[in-house]
């Protein structure tokens, strides 16, 4: 199979790369490598000499370049985005540009070059601050930042994609994927980095919202298993765990694992657009793709942890 995965050299991307490569399949790479975090080409620099790998440093607003890229391509992995809440709150035209037009752009060369199934990345804040718990794929989605809103306009355009050209298309809606690699901007990366320095970590808020965390091996493999699934018609489909913690104790496990129950968390204002718990249903996951996570939170806490101790100085720029 051809595939081309925007956002190549990210978080969710790279580890794609090595997935599809892994697994005999030709690859192109598309990333614009731009300012948000620097560093990442060094994810896929052991792939850049293999034949069925190919990098393309261009932009998904570039649609003329989209259109060449993706020409014999069967199906697009769309991974990039202008990622993050908080900067969408300072800045929602970055979000959209990124989140709404490159989608429609990566929808349109999709379309007019014949490729089979985009499956493009969603998030868990399409929700909103839910009514209840957990969530599942026929609730209501009430965005409550930018970063949300322009994940909700990318999925209606793709399930339109979907329905008026014909053109296979998934949203997977991410719930907070942790792991190697993962941006410096996230919240377990952050309190880690802290913790091995000696610093109390800093949690936005009384501590008290949760989340639904997926460990990174579990997303690739969900990612994979969309592929080829049955036609899923535009979907809009729940990628989690399917279990909750709260950030209190998300912290106290990573201070436990590190050995470093001395610290003392740090408490900070809430940050507007947050939203307060994120706990979703993976049934329709199960029941499209066969997919079910693997990876419980302390286990993936644990990998990230010895992870982190051994590459944290070689991505200590990213």
């Amino acid at each position: 199979m051809r595939v081309a995965i925007t956002g190549a050299a990210g978080f969710i991307g790279s580890h794609m790369v090595d997935r599809l490569l892994a697994d005999g399949h030709e690859v192109i790479g598309i990333d614009s490598f731009d300012d948000y975090y620097a560093g990442k080409m060094r994810f896929l620099e052991p792939h850049l000499d293999d034949p069925s790998f190919k990098l393309e440093e261009s932009s998904i607003l570039d649609l003329p370049g989209l259109s060449t890229l993706f020409e014999g391509v069967d199906v697009v992995l769309h991974l990039a985005a202008q990622a993050g809440v908080r900067i969408s709150v300072r800045d929602p035209m970055r979000s959209h540009q990124a989140n709404v037009t490159g989608t429609l752009n990566v929808l349109l060369a999709a379309r007019d070059r014949g490729v089979r199934r985009v499956v493009s990345a969603s998030s868990s804040s399409v929700y909103g601050n839910a009514k209840s718990l957990p969530v599942r794929e026929s609730d209501a989605l009430v965005p409550v930042s930018p970063y949300a809103a322009s994940k909700y306009a990318a999925e209606m355009y793709s399930r339109l994609f979907s329905e008026l050209y014909g053109l296979e298309t998934i949203s997977m809606r991410y719930f907070t994927v942790y792991g190697p690699r993962q941006r410096p901007d996230m919240a377990i990366r952050i309190f880690v980095d802290r913790a091995m320095d000696g610093k109390r970590p800093q949690i936005f808020g009384d501590g008290e919202q949760s989340r639904d965390f997926t460990y990174i091996s579990d997303v690739v493999e969900a990612n994979y298993r969309a592929m080829t699934c049955p036609d899923p018609k535009g979907t809009g489909m729940n990628v989690c765990c399917g279990s909750t913690i709260t950030v209190n104790q998300l912290v106290a496990r990573i201070l436990g694992i590190m050995g470093r129950e001395d610290i003392e968390p740090e408490y900070l204002p809430p940050q507007p657009g947050d939203v307060d718990h994120t706990w979703g249903d993976n049934s329709l996951a199960k029941e499209l793709m066969g997919w079910e996570p693997r990876v419980p939170i302390d286990e993936g806490l644990r990998r990230f942890v010895e992870w982190y101790g051994e590459n944290r100085e070689a991505h200590s720029s990213l």
